[in-house]
């Protein structure tokens, strides 16, 4: 059977990360969007009220995620990302203006925590020794019930961490989930957990240089197309229902189905996917001017927001698990949160400057045992098909390093695919 095209639906993270590792191995790659651009919920946009370039969501990545590192360094945007120049994060608690900073060791063996003098003030050695549990626990352990326990160091940064890395309050989420970040990262030294963001934007990371490499490697791209429903029969998809058009396949085709969960489980009978999810609020703040002194990332404690990231004179917030905030108006949001990034930020009392709050009610996946057990395996009974994205079953929270490892798993799939055609 002669090699076709590879159809990938849709051009979030994921789906980028398919078309760039096929259009690599040399494949005939046609990438689909049903929005004017690509990025998904990974993506920057100039915001008119702000006067300013800002990004849709707030991501914090460690220099431990090879996938994206590998995938940054393909598209030619290795350099893109920035962060401290050693691995440190910074906490305050807002209740009691409490300081400290998280610094793990060069090497896997935490001596600084075990003799002392790399704990997080107040804390006791019996509280790191929790991390045993994370790395045994079982299928419906959560966070909670392997990190909490007497002490402060819970609250103080296993929280915050598992809050913004899995998007689900810890006493629901899973730890199975939280486990392979930790061993990833914090597991493997302080070279592997230095904290990066993305230096000018996430379009400027992770879409742009991506859409300019398939362009170079001649692959399609056609926003602005919803694929409206998959022909399906014979044991594979026969064709593609776009709202202007239908695409049939040709025989050596395939299609890599890169689209949000609850949009695939429209365009796939039977797939039992996940189906809770859980918003994540952003907000942010043009300040009068950069602010030199402080750290380009502080985790809080203590109040609404877990993170704050400062990027030249715009702040930005993040709240994960957010449903309730999310409920709430956007003006009274901002009221809430411009505190809590001025006390972040060492900044004198001041009114409310330009703010900006995004909303995304579906971020992510509920990642509870539950939720995680329903997250399918990217192969499909259809063979001509393969799924990839953060929701699928990657062993990994949703993530831009999770849909990343998915986008890469697809390609390698279909590739497999093609050669015992």
């Amino acid at each position: 059977m002669a090699i076709g095209r590879i159809h990938v639906i849709g051009a979030g993270v994921a789906g980028l990360a398919a078309a760039v590792r096929l259009a690599q191995d040399g494949h005939k790659v046609v990438l689909y969007d049903s929005a004017g651009q690509a990025g998904g919920r990974c993506r920057s946009y100039f915001d008119a009220h702000l006067e300013r370039r800002i990004d849709n969501g707030n991501h914090l990545m460690l220099s431990g995620n090879w996938a994206i590192r590998d995938y940054l360094q393909t598209v030619g945007a290795a350099d893109s990302l920035t962060g401290p120049d050693d691995a440190s994060f910074p906490f305050r608690d807002l209740r009691t203006g409490d300081t400290w900073t998280v610094t793990p060791d060069p090497g896997r063996v935490p001596w600084s925590v075990l003799f002392g003098a790399g704990r997080v003030p107040g804390t006791s050695l019996s509280e790191y020794l929790r991390i045993r549990h994370l790395a045994c626990a079982g299928p419906e352990d959560t966070v909670q019930d392997c990190l909490a326990g007497p002490g402060t160091l819970f609250e103080k940064f296993w929280e915050p961490l598992a809050v913004g890395v899995l998007n689900t309050p810890v006493d629901t989420a899973s730890a199975r989930l939280l486990w392979p970040v930790v061993k990833e990262t914090f597991g493997r030294g302080r070279a592997a957990c230095k904290p990066l963001m993305a230096r000018a934007g996430l379009s400027e990371s992770f879409v742009d240089p991506a859409l300019d490499y398939l362009a170079a490697k001649g692959a399609e791209v056609c926003f602005n197309n919803r694929l409206r429903a998959l022909d399906l029969g014979d044991g594979q998809v026969r064709a593609l229902d776009f709202a202007g058009a239908t695409k049939v396949l040709d025989p050596g085709d395939q299609v890599v189905l890169a689209v949000p969960a609850w949009a695939a489980a429209d365009l796939l009978p039977g797939l039992n996917g996940p189906q809770a999810s859980h918003a994540i609020v952003n907000a942010h703040f043009r300040l009068t001017g950069p602010v030199p002194a402080a750290p380009p990332l502080v985790g809080l404690v203590g109040g609404t927001a877990q993170w704050v990231f400062l990027r030249d004179d715009v702040a930005s917030v993040t709240v994960s698990a957010a449903d309730a905030l999310a409920a709430e108006a956007n003006e009274a949001i901002a009221m809430r949160l411009w505190p809590e990034v001025q006390a972040a930020l060492g900044l004198a009392d001041g009114p409310l400057p330009p703010w900006r709050i995004v909303k995304e009610k579906r971020a992510t996946i509920s990642q509870t045992p539950a939720e995680d057990r329903r997250r399918p395996a990217p192969r499909t009974a259809w063979h001509n098909l393969v799924l990839a994205g953060d929701w699928t079953a990657t062993g990994l929270p949703a993530t831009i390093e999770g849909s990343i490892r998915s986008g890469f798993r697809a390609a390698d799939m279909v590739v497999t695919s093609l050669s015992s055609s």
